[in-house]
């Protein structure tokens, strides 16, 4: 199955093809979309269909050049954290959401609940620091994937547990994997280990990129000491709570996923303090 076809209302997990699932060449841009209001309602259209294929919502992501009258009632900044601001809920289907980043801002290392994510820069740049999943810590799609490559490999599997017992080599039957692919460990220590960083993008205005979990983790900065910058955001499905990890040890944390304003307007409540987004 070529990416094109691979449908992003599905979880990534459900993918088909989970190996292909990646959006990371240029796309040519088919035609220029005047507005984020256009840009809206052309994904609403898109994902009325039951199938939307991933480059078919880059290119429209790609097709909207950024103009600060379009998006300046949603962006709003705090002088100590970056904000999510939810532009639309897309009925469900999607949601898409302005980030504003102050300078020096950063997101903590953090999945995306099996979702597809599309993120496009409006103003200033921003890194993205992708990096590997630590190794006792496993997403859903990675579950999935090991699952049908063992239902291909079946055969040679019983090969090698036939040499095993030939050469007299056992495994640690208190250390088996369960039927969801974790591991069931007995010792009920947590395996310190550090993030792995497997590369850096810079983005600069109308950029787009493309991230999901078989991907990997990451993180955004604004490498900015002086200027703030504004990002555009598209997950789908949406997803209400996401894990951010420890850097220096990878350990995993559930924290929801909360929004600063909603339709240009700021929410009145308290939000707690969330060590996690203050993680370099």
């Amino acid at each position: 199955m070529e990416i094109e076809s691979a449908n992003c209302k599905c979880r990534v997990s459900e993918c088909t093809d989970i190996e292909r699932l990646s959006v990371e060449r240029p796309l040519k841009i088919e035609r220029e979309i005047d507005g984020l209001e256009n840009l809206v309602a052309e994904l609403h259209s898109v994902f009325s269909k039951d199938h939307v294929n991933i480059q078919e919502v880059q290119k429209l992501m790609s097709g909207y050049k950024s103009d600060p009258k379009h998006w300046r009632k949603y962006a709003k900044f705090d002088r100590f954290r970056y904000t999510r601001n939810l532009v639309d809920a897309g009925n469900g289907a999607f949601n898409i959401m302005i980030l504003c980043w102050g300078p020096g801002h950063a997101s903590p290392i953090h999945d995306h609940a099996d979702s597809h994510c599309f993120m496009k820069l409006l103003s200033g740049s921003l890194e993205e620091v992708r990096y590997e999943w630590p190794e006792n810590v496993q997403p859903e799609v990675m579950k999935r994937m090991n699952k049908r490559q063992s239902r291909r490999c079946c055969s040679e599997t019983n090969d090698i547990s036939s040499n095993l017992n030939e050469l007299n080599i056992t495994f640690d039957e208190n250390c088996q994997e369960n039927q969801d692919g974790d591991s069931d460990c007995e010792d009920g220590d947590y395996n310190v280990q550090s993030m792995q960083e497997i590369g850096r993008t810079r983005l600069e205005i109308d950029d787009v990129c493309y991230i999901n979990d078989a991907l990997g983790l990451h993180r955004m900065e604004n490498p900015s000491h002086v200027d703030g910058a504004v990002s555009l955001h598209l997950y789908c499905p949406p997803f209400d709570s996401c894990r951010v990890f420890d850097s220096r040890t990878g350990k995993p944390t559930s924290v929801p996923v909360t929004f600063w304003s909603m339709y240009g307007k700021k929410i009145k409540r308290v939000i707690a303090a969330n060590p996690a987004d203050g993680q370099e």
